[in-house]
């Protein structure tokens, strides 16, 4: 057996050179798109002389074939009013408008080469410092703020973490997760992981917003439901692709395809 027929591969396409380190979710999306540049070959939308993928990145040709292939393989009819209206029933608060959250936190970044766990720990004993404080420490300061200021990795903490008022447009998505669509004020029990890194959140308050009429919404709860659609079809489809494929060294169970994020 030779060490390219042991790495990671789909009909012998090798997905990552020895010298990367892809983590197992970036591999099997990488998995995935090259099942569907493959079946774009196969269906007459790409050459065969297509590039083979570099470092996971595929052709302009590529994207624009797939795009091409899902277009044509996954035909996803708009849903009923009726099941519009039930979803909008039963998660009224997805449609919510005008919700905001004034918060602050401090930012323990993680930059290239950092050790995570010295991080993590440090970002727990600064959660412990904030929040576990008697009546009489409050009162003496404001230690949130100082602590903002003297260790978050982020410049509002020169402003003491201040956020400012928040949508969750503001925000990253695992960050607004957190942070919205809850009744908690004050600092958060447990650290707040995100694409930056590990952070100590406080929300100083909330404005709940309003819940419009299902009329006023009727279009945005639709495309809700038809990408729901969507993804659950390019999904199968992608599973499909895998199944008729040698794929070698890895797992696709659950693998997101890279069009469904």
């Amino acid at each position: 057996m030779t060490l390219e027929s042991t790495r990671p591969s789909v009909n012998g396409v090798v997905l990552a050179s020895p010298e990367e380190n892809v983590g197992p979710q970036a591999l099997r999306q990488r998995a995935c798109t090259e099942l569907l540049r493959q079946a774009a070959i196969e269906e007459g939308l790409l050459p065969v002389s297509d590039p083979l993928p570099v470092a996971g990145a595929i052709s302009e040709a590529a994207e624009s074939a797939i795009e091409a292939l899902v277009a044509r393989m996954i035909q996803v009819p708009p849903p009923p009013d009726e099941a519009c209206e039930r979803h909008h029933a039963a998660h009224r608060a997805q449609f919510r408008v005008g919700e905001r959250v004034h918060a602050r936190h401090i930012l323990f970044a993680v930059t290239p080469g950092v050790d995570i766990n010295a991080l993590r720990s440090r970002a727990e004993a600064c959660l412990l410092d904030v929040r576990d404080r008697t009546p009489e420490e409050r009162a003496a300061g404001d230690r949130f703020a100082e602590v903002a200021a003297s260790t978050s990795n982020c410049p509002s903490g020169a402003q003491g973490g201040d956020l400012g008022w928040l949508t969750q447009a503001d925000c990253a998505p695992e960050f607004a997760r957190e942070i919205f669509g809850k009744n908690e004020v004050g600092v958060l029990p447990r650290l707040v992981h995100s694409r930056f890194g590990l952070h100590v959140t406080e929300v100083l308050a909330r404005d709940p917003g309003h819940d419009p009429p299902y009329d006023a919404v009727r279009s945005a709860v639709a495309q809700s439901l038809w990408q729901a659609s969507f993804a659950t079809a390019l999904s199968q489809y992608v599973k499909v692709l895998a199944g008729r494929a040698r794929v070698q060294g890895m797992d696709l169970t659950g693998a997101a395809t890279p069009l469904v994020q």
